[in-house]
C-alpha cells in the first residue's frame, strides 16, 4: 500500500545553494511555563487520542483488508490508540486541575488510506512539537518523560511510513523541531473548538499553507494561502532536521521546491530570505512527505 503525500494547511540543507538558517533560533522574547509546555502536549495527546479512538470505531477489520494491508495492520493501530491514551492519562496526571480537557475535533479522513496518511502526520508533528519545546523544560524528570513520549511517537511515525506505506522508516539524520506557532497551525487543521475553560496558551496559528497534493522535489508549483505581506518579496522556506532552504516566492504564488529535499518537509512561506522566525512567517506551515527507497531515489 503506497499513499500519495498530503499536505494540511505540514531541508536538511547543509550545504544549501540559497539562504539558509536554524528554522529553530526563535526572536521571540517569550519563555513558556513548564505547565503550559505540558498542556500544549496535552492539547495534542488529546488530539491523537480522538483520532484514534474514532477511526479504530469506524473502520472494521475487513476495511483493512479492502485496501491490501497485512492482518495486522490494525491491531498495531490499536496499540498505538493504547499509547496515545496512556499519555493523556500520564499528563493529566503531572498536571492536575489544571489540565486542559479535550477539544471538538473534524478530521478528513474518509477511508482506511486517508486514515494512514493522517496518522502518518500526526505521529510526524508529534516528534516535531516534542522536538522544538524540550530546550525549554528545565525540569529533569519532565525532560525523561518527554523524550520517552517523543521516541515512542517517533516509532510509530517510522511504522506508519515504512511498514504500511512501504517507504522510507526516517527522513534525515536529524527530525525536524518545530516551534509552538508552527505545530498549532498544523493541528488547528482538524480542530473545531476548545473548552473555554481550558488554560489559555500562548500559541497561535498561522494562515493555512496549501502546496498540490503530488508536489515533488525539483518541480515548479504554484501554492495557495490567505494572507498578506508587508515585505515587497515573498519566500517559500523548506525546513527538515535542522536547517532550511529559503528560495523565492514568485507573483504568481509558484515556488520551484529544490530537487534534493527527501522525506518530510514542512514549506512555509515567510517575508524574509535569510532566517525562519514566527515574526517573518506569512502561511504555514504545510506538511510534504517526499518519499525515498533503499537507493535513495524519489518513490
Amino acid at each position: 500500500m503506497k499513499l500519495s503525500s498530503i499536505s494540511f494547511a505540514l531541508v536538511l540543507a547543509l550545504f544549501p545553494r540559497h539562504g539558509t538558517s536554524s528554522p529553530h533560533n526563535r526572536r521571540d522574547s517569550s519563555t513558556p511555563t513548564e505547565e503550559q509546555i505540558l498542556n500544549f502536549a496535552l492539547t495534542l495527546e488529546h488530539l491523537e487520542d480522538a483520532f484514534y479512538t474514532q477511526g479504530i470505531q469506524k473502520y472494521s477489520q475487513e476495511d483493512f483488508l479492502a485496501e491490501n494491508l497485512p492482518t495486522w495492520a490494525r491491531g498495531r493501530w490499536t496499540q498505538i490508540a493504547e499509547h496515545e491514551a496512556t499519555h493523556v492519562s500520564f499528563l493529566h496526571s503531572v498536571l492536575g486541575h489544571q489540565a486542559v480537557k479535550p477539544c471538538t475535533y473534524k478530521f478528513p479522513d474518509t477511508d482506511v488510506t486517508s486514515f494512514a496518511a493522517v496518522s502518518f502526520m500526526l505521529e510526524t508533528v508529534g516528534v516535531s512539537a516534542y522536538s522544538g519545546a524540550l530546550k525549554y523544560l528545565t525540569s529533569a524528570d519532565t525532560i525523561a518523560s518527554s523524550g520517552a513520549i517523543l521516541a515512542v511517537e517517533a516509532r510509530q511515525s517510522a511504522w506508519i511510513n515504512s511498514a504500511v506505506q512501504r517507504a522510507n522508516p526516517w527522513n534525515t539524520a536529524f527530525d525536524t523541531p518545530l516551534g509552538f506557532n508552527q505545530v498549532f497551525t498544523l493541528a488547528s487543521a482538524v480542530i473545531v473548538s476548545c473548552p473555554s475553560t481550558n488554560m489559555p496558551l500562548p500559541v497561535k496559528a498561522f494562515p493555512a499553507l496549501t502546496f498540490p497534493a503530488n508536489a515533488r522535489p525539483g518541480q515548479t508549483v504554484q501554492i495557495s494561502y490567505n494572507a498578506s505581506s508587508t515585505s515587497d518579496e515573498v519566500y517559500v522556506g523548506f525546513i527538515a532536521g535542522l536547517g532550511a532552504t529559503i528560495v523565492p516566492l514568485d507573483c504568481d504564488n509558484k515556488v520551484t521546491i529544490p530537487a534534493d529535499l527527501e522525506g518530510v518537509v514542512f514549506g512555509i512561506v515567510i517575508s524574509s530570505n535569510t532566517t525562519i522566525a514566527d515574526d517573518v512567517t506569512v502561511a504555514g506551515p504545510a506538511f510534504l512527505s517526499f518519499d525515498f527507497n533503499s537507493q535513495g531515489q524519489s518513490i
